[in-house]
């Protein structure tokens, strides 16, 4: 089965028109990777489809895996499941159907096998967040939209839960809340989607939701809603969704700073952006008697050149080639998608706040590869401090990537690897120290688990996210999870979870 299958908002679909050049394009020959990245600190087996099939007796495609650390466990959760580790990689408990979390909640819909989950643990107020969408409406046009939103009543995730859920209708029409993306903000928990009507209607949605009320399990928290649509805004500057900032470290936001909220677009890609950039926009919210709230675009950073739009055959989602298998069966790059990739990851150094997020792009002709980006923002300014290209010329398709950054800026990024020879699909990881050339992915390449299988099935979903998050316990050690397969088979994913640290932060 396929877990959300995906519509095409306004915009025709967009064929590639060749490699044009990457205007950020990491040079491998320029230095020596040295030191070399370490090798992982643990890996451990996590969820997989078999999960899927012994709890629902069918298994889906894209997994969607995601996870989050806190200060004694880590949480992972794919469609439809999620499961609770100690940090030494011990399943505390699950598998356990994600809509669980809500059984004899208000909202039934909540309890479906619905999906597009995220688990984000708030160090702030040391909660976590586990949540996913409604569906039921999609086959009932009677039935509205729901965000299920689970908040843990203390510091232990394998305990009881607040549950919420948020209406997404907006002007009376019934939309469906695709790609929902989350963020832990001081005052309010951010919540992204790329939303759908029943006919032609397509925006992106921004809400804040009423932290302070939420983590107390207060009924009545609310949500400040904002919709950007072609009538609003060119439809250039929102594309397939924005990504909301997510908190990491100790150090807050100055107060009553606004949440970044950024996307991406691509001059070749399908809405006639102008220029290759990073929109930026600010959500700024204050929870009085009745709340008080603006988004606006802040600023637009144009960006070195790229290709999103890559060369995909027969269908637009059969793009990357595995050993052994057809045409049809290629992996979903999902970079013709104008969105930055999970997470947009947060860190406040004091004398400036860091951003960092990527997307996948036709790095090399007909080769895959993730740009990544750093974003500051100083005295109230943006600015796009350093971005990279990162794609060894090796042959080797490395996509759905996440990045993070640790307490001294250093960068961790992680991503899926195949090539159709001899390279399965599997999880591998790059970084670079603070002090390293700007663009530069500096460490070299480390393998968190190799493939040894393909997958068959003709539906070619390959991810849709990843997620590369900090340890709060150390604010050095990263936590990747990501996809693989181990057997060729139909749908067979198995997920991975790792953690390392990079030199030199203690």
């Amino acid at each position: 089965m396929e877990v959300r299958p995906e519509r095409r908002p306004e915009g025709p679909e967009v064929q590639s028109k060749g490699y044009s050049g990457d205007g950020a394009l990491q040079a491998f020959q320029a230095f020596s990777p040295t030191p070399a990245i370490p090798a992982p600190l643990l890996t451990f087996e996590g969820l997989s489809n078999a999960d899927n099939l012994a709890l629902y007796g069918g298994r889906v495609v894209p997994p969607d895996p995601d996870g989050d650390v806190g200060p004694n466990h880590y949480v992972e959760i794919i469609n439809l499941v999620f499961a609770v580790y100690d940090k030494q990689g011990n399943r505390l408990t699950g598998p356990t159907k994600i809509g669980d979390l809500w059984a004899g909640f208000a909202i039934p819909d909540c309890t479906d096998p619905s999906g597009d989950p995220i688990a984000l643990y708030d160090q702030l107020e040391d909660r976590w967040i586990l949540s996913q969408f409604t569906t039921s409406g999609l086959f009932d046009p009677t039935k509205p939209f729901w965000n299920c939103v689970a908040i843990s009543t203390t510091g232990d995730p394998t305990g009881t839960y607040y549950r919420y859920a948020f209406e997404t209708t907006f002007n009376g029409v019934f939309y469906f809340p695709d790609y929902p993306k989350y963020g832990v903000w001081t005052n309010s928990y951010l919540l992204t989607s790329r939303d759908f009507g029943p006919t032609t209607e397509y925006g992106i949605s921004v809400y804040a939701l009423e932290k302070n009320k939420m983590i107390n399990g207060e009924p009545n928290a609310r949500a400040v809603h904002f919709f950007l649509d072609s009538a609003v805004v060119p439809i250039s500057q929102i594309g397939d969704g924005l990504l909301p900032a997510d908190i990491d470290g100790t150090r807050r936001p100055i107060d009553r700073a606004p949440a970044p909220i950024v996307g991406t677009m691509d001059n070749d890609g399908p809405y006639g952006a102008p220029f290759d950039a990073l929109n930026v926009y600010e959500l700024s919210v204050q929870w009085r008697s009745t709340p008080t709230a603006s988004l606006n675009l802040t600023t637009q950073l144009p960006v070195a050149s790229f290709d999103s739009i890559f060369p995909c055959s027969p269908g637009s989602r059969d793009c990357l080639p595995q050993p052994g298998v057809a045409p049809a069966q290629y992996l979903d790059i999902l970079s013709y998608r104008q969105r930055p990739t999970w997470r947009l990851a947060y860190r406040n150094f004091g004398t400036y706040e860091a951003m960092v997020t990527n997307q996948s792009v036709e790095a090399l002709p007909g080769v895959a590869g993730v740009r990544w980006y750093e974003i500051r923002r100083a005295n109230g300014q943006f600015s796009l401090y350093q971005q990279g290209t990162y794609a060894p010329n090796d042959g080797v398709h490395r996509w759905m990537g996440s990045i993070a950054m640790d307490k001294k800026g250093d960068m961790a990024l992680g991503y899926s690897v195949v090539n159709g020879v001899d390279v399965y699909p599997g999880i591998r990881y790059t970084g670079r120290l603070s002090g390293d050339p700007l663009g530069q992915m500096t460490l070299g390449e480390g393998v968190i688990i190799n493939g040894s299988g393909s997958q068959l099935t003709t539906l070619s979903r390959w991810g849709d996210y990843t997620s590369m998050n900090i340890d709060p316990t150390d604010d050095c050690t990263f936590w990747y999870v990501n996809e693989y397969y181990q057997i060729t088979e139909l749908a067979a994913f198995q997920t991975r979870i790792a953690s390392f640290k990079l030199p030199g932060c203690q």
